[in-house]
């Protein structure tokens, strides 16, 4: 055991090694395993070789009470029957690609379209829906665990190899760290990020979010057409019910039919332009408040854009974790990465990834927690 620095509840003042254990058996007859992180003051980190995605995350209250604040399941079948991205590493693009088809070098390249006429999260068997490898778990102060998918040439329609990997920290500051790379055998595009649903509530809380306060740092957002793939503009959030420059509640202006792209989202599906490309360190994309718990997350990466999703589409037809059905509204997801449709948008950048090169997403979620109740518009 490693004493953490600066605990603050000398009862929790040591972090526990790693647990590694069997979850479940896929129908093939391969194990998924789950790695259990715990940091020593409150914060437990549950992470699943399926999808390697993060299946629960336990964090205290500002009375110290812990609760699992993103949604999942408690077995398998759940999330190979109704699988919802909770928690999920996405990739190989993330978000939408127009028509499910770009061109590069030349060649244009069809992918798997799941998402209406479009392709959607890497397809309909992308990197969520596959087992990855555990290469390293990492004891001590800030326990962690990697690992490791690699993408054969073709798979759902993307050229080269892609070796991808995902590692998730704990520290004691109470931040969980999560950083995806990728490297490929030949030219092609690549866009990984966190699909956590969060309900600062707790997932079993059966609260909405709708009450959770949040702030975005963006000037722009990129509006959609009707099928939710970017125009093409950045267009100012001031004056809009996309403007969450101060803290603001979510649910304020999420059903203000008088803007098409409320209408269109169903609410909140949209990218946010926080900087114009990659940065070298991570930089702020969102806070959020729950002013009922206190428990503050803050978000940042060195990606460019963040998607907000308020969990528009979530019908009910998912029982998670607590028993609870899963209900519009019921938790938000806050996606950094790339532009949506980046790959056929040459003015939001570049999602190319040559031989040689390394891409890599760090997004940092820190969690916190407010001394008293506060009220906001």
């Amino acid at each position: 055991m490693v004493l953490c620095a600066g605990a603050m509840i000398p009862a929790l003042a040591q972090a526990s090694e790693p647990v590694r254990t069997v979850f479940g058996t896929l129908p093939d007859g391969r194990t998924v395993e789950e790695v259990t992180l715990t940091n020593g003051r409150g914060v437990t980190a549950r992470i699943l070789s399926w999808g390697a995605l993060l299946r629960r995350l336990d964090v205290p209250d500002r009375t110290g009470k812990p609760a699992d604040v993103v949604l999942g399941y408690d077995d398998l079948s759940g999330y190979l029957a109704k699988p919802n991205y909770f928690g999920v590493s996405v990739g190989r693009y993330a978000n939408r690609i127009r028509a499910g088809r770009f061109t590069l070098d030349g060649q244009t390249y069809r992918l798997a379209t799941n998402d209406g006429p479009n392709a959607l999260h890497g397809g309909a068997a992308g990197f969520d829906k596959r087992l990855w490898t555990i290469t390293e778990i990492k004891g001590g102060a800030a326990p962690s665990v990697s690992l490791r998918y690699v993408s054969p040439d073709g798979e759902e329609g993307y050229p080269g190899t892609l070796t991808a990997t995902a590692t998730y920290r704990l520290d004691d500051t109470d931040t969980l760290t999560v950083t995806y790379e990728a490297t490929t055998d030949r030219p092609t595009i690549v866009n990984l990020t966190n699909h956590s649903f969060f309900n600062l509530g707790g997932e079993g809380s059966g609260r909405s979010i709708l009450d959770h306060v949040l702030t975005i740092p963006a000037e722009r957002y990129t509006p959609v057409d009707a099928t939710l793939i970017p125009t093409g503009e950045h267009r100012p959030v001031a004056g809009t019910p996309f403007d969450f420059r101060t803290p603001t509640v979510i649910g304020a202006r999420i059903r203000d039919g008088r803007d098409e792209q409320i209408v269109r989202g169903r609410g909140y599906d949209h990218n946010w332009v926080v900087t114009d490309a990659p940065t070298a360190e991570p930089h702020p994309v969102a806070r959020v408040e729950d002013p009922e718990s206190g428990r503050i997350l803050e978000i940042a990466s060195n990606q460019p854009g963040v998607q907000f999703y308020a969990g528009n589409f979530l019908d009910a037809t998912a029982v998670g974790k607590s028993g609870l059905a899963y209900r519009q509204s019921d938790a938000f997801a806050l996606e950094p990465e790339l532009f949506p449709d980046t790959p056929n948008q040459p003015a939001f950048g570049s999602a190319r990834l040559d031989p040689g090169q390394t891409y890599r997403n760090v997004i940092t979620y820190r969690f916190s927690t407010s001394p008293a109740h506060r009220t906001h518009k």
